[in-house]
């Protein structure tokens, strides 16, 4: 029986996972203030959005790609953990949300770590 499916389906899950993380590093650069608010009200310097976008994007393609699919899906992995100490407001229900969805998000992100990219992948792919 062929998996085709399951490489398909690899491919389904970097694209979607990946159009989060592109969209995140648009919405960064045509509004920046949301972000630079709350990094702001952490005492972070309001600078890191720009490398914050630049790993967005950068992540986000090579997701799509195949690319290094099990260091960046790692990575992006612990980037959701730690950004989600910003939406750690148990008053706020909708920010609770966000923060239970950048869990579940690593999860995704260590699900595709442990699969790799799957047989549809540019070039050389590096698991």
């Amino acid at each position: 029986m062929s998996l085709g499916w399951r490489d398909a389906a690899l491919l389904f899950a970097r694209v979607l996972i990946a159009l989060l993380f592109l969209g995140g590093a648009v919405q960064k650069v045509l509004n920046p203030a949301d972000a630079m608010s709350l990094l702001a009200g952490f005492a972070l310097p309001v600078a890191l959005i720009w490398p914050a976008m630049l790993f967005n994007a950068a992540a986000g393609v090579a997701l799509i790609l195949g690319q290094w699919t099990t260091p960046v899906a790692l990575l992006l992995a612990a980037y959701c953990g730690v950004t989600s100490v910003f939406h750690w407001l148990p008053d706020d229900p909708w920010q609770m949300t966000i923060f239970v969805k950048n869990w579940a998000i690593a999860g995704g992100c260590l699900a595709l770590a442990v699969a790799g990219p799957g047989r549809f992948s540019v070039g050389r792919a590096v698991g």
